[in-house]
């Protein structure tokens, strides 16, 4: 019992380091390769001389894109809705009319 015990302890502590590492290690990279991708598209973009104004100009770009994507998803779900209540009265429908079995009964 007390081996396992202590083959769990060194096991759960060895993954722990593990993943640590490997945690670091990716979060670095991921982080470093983020700040290569913004770097180069601000190079590609001309750095505008404010980068206040520009910061403003993509918040009010992104609110618009989220305003348009907002009024398809509406635009979506009433349709999803119409389609449902369409297949509500069919089924509705179905169940209220005989069947042939009953009627020829």
């Amino acid at each position: 019992m007390t081996q396992s015990n202590n083959n769990f302890a060194t096991g759960f502590l060895l993954g722990s380091i593990c993943g640590g590492i490997v945690g670091g290690i990716l979060g670095t990279t991921l982080i470093s390769r983020r700040s290569e991708i913004a770097d180069s598209e601000e190079s590609l973009n001309g750095m505008a001389p404010n980068r206040a104004l520009k910061n403003m100009s993509v918040d009010l770009r992104t609110d618009e894109q989220i305003e348009a994507a907002r009024r398809r998803l509406e635009a979506k779900i009433a349709q999803l809705n119409e389609t449902i209540d369409d297949v509500r009265d069919q089924l509705g429908s179905m169940n209220s009319a005989p069947s042939e079995s009953e009627s020829s009964s």
